[in-house]
Formats: C-alpha cells, sequence, structure tokens
C-alpha cells in the first residue's frame, strides 16, 4: 500500500493533466462543458475516479458522459506519459452531484427563511399566557412593614 501522501499528489497531478487534455480539446462533438472537480485514487495506486461536472441540459450530460468513457483510454496514455508511476492507473469516469446538491439545499434553505418568516410574523402577535414577568420579584411593602 502507498503512502497516502502520495497517493494524494498522483491524484492532483492527474487531475491538472485531464483538465488540461480536455481543455486543448478532444475530437469528440458529444462533449459538452465539463469540469473537472475532484480525482481519488486508490491506496495501491491502480485506480482513479475522476469526478466531473457538466454545464448544460440532461442530454448534454448523457452525451459527454459518452464521450468521456469513449475517451478514456486516451485519456489514460496522456495521464500514463506524464506521470512517473510505475504503472498507470486505469480511470473511471463519475459525474459529481454537486450542482444538483446545491440546489437542494438552495431549496431547503428557502424553504427553512419562508418558515422563520411565518414564525416572526406569528411571535409579533403573540401574548404571554399568564403574566408578562412569571419571575417573582421582593415587594418593597414587606421590608417596611419588618421595621415597625
Amino acid at each position: 500500500m502507498a503512502d497516502p501522501e502520495r497517493a494524494r499528489k498522483l491524484a492532483d497531478r492527474i487531475k491538472v493533466i485531464v483538465a488540461q487534455r480536455l481543455e486543448k480539446g478532444i475530437r469528440d462533438p458529444r462533449l459538452g462543458f465539463v469540469t473537472i472537480t475532484d480525482v481519488r485514487v486508490t491506496g495501491d495506486l491502480q485506480h482513479a475516479s475522476v469526478f466531473y461536472t457538466v454545464y448544460g441540459t440532461e442530454e448534454e450530460r448523457r452525451a459527454s458522459a459518452a464521450a468521456l468513457k469513449s475517451a478514456t483510454g486516451m485519456l489514460r496514455s496522456e495521464v500514463g506519459r506524464n506521470i512517473t508511476a510505475r504503472l498507470t492507473p486505469t480511470l473511471e469516469f463519475i459525474a459529481d452531484a454537486i450542482p444538483e446538491n446545491a440546489a437542494h439545499i438552495d431549496e431547503l434553505l428557502k424553504q427553512a427563511a419562508a418558515r422563520d418568516s411565518e414564525v416572526a410574523a406569528l411571535a409579533s402577535s403573540a401574548r404571554y399566557a399568564g403574566d408578562p414577568d412569571p419571575y417573582l420579584t421582593p415587594r418593597e411593602d414587606d421590608e417596611d412593614e419588618d421595621d415597625d
């Protein structure tokens, strides 16, 4: 098993290599606007999971996933030429769910803000169920009676 620091450095290097190659262009018209978000390498440095996002519609995402799958061999060769490891790790492209998760979190925050405003509106017209000041305070009259 390799050093975790070495695996992290290899993952960072693979991320840069794949991103640069995608930036130069792959001759596949299906490939859309792809962003590499993360790369994770297994402890034995044999497998790399490349996470990516695609800007566009669901159809463009599917087309880009197919384009990346067909370009995996070429991208693996590019990685092999640019790293110093003895063996080139296999590449697996995984669509990252960051945009969907962010949209879901935004929706939850909007719902929470709406509920907070409803509670604030109800609280502004609320009255105490009992006395406004439920805590007992000593009366000043009692001190005068004790002195007599």
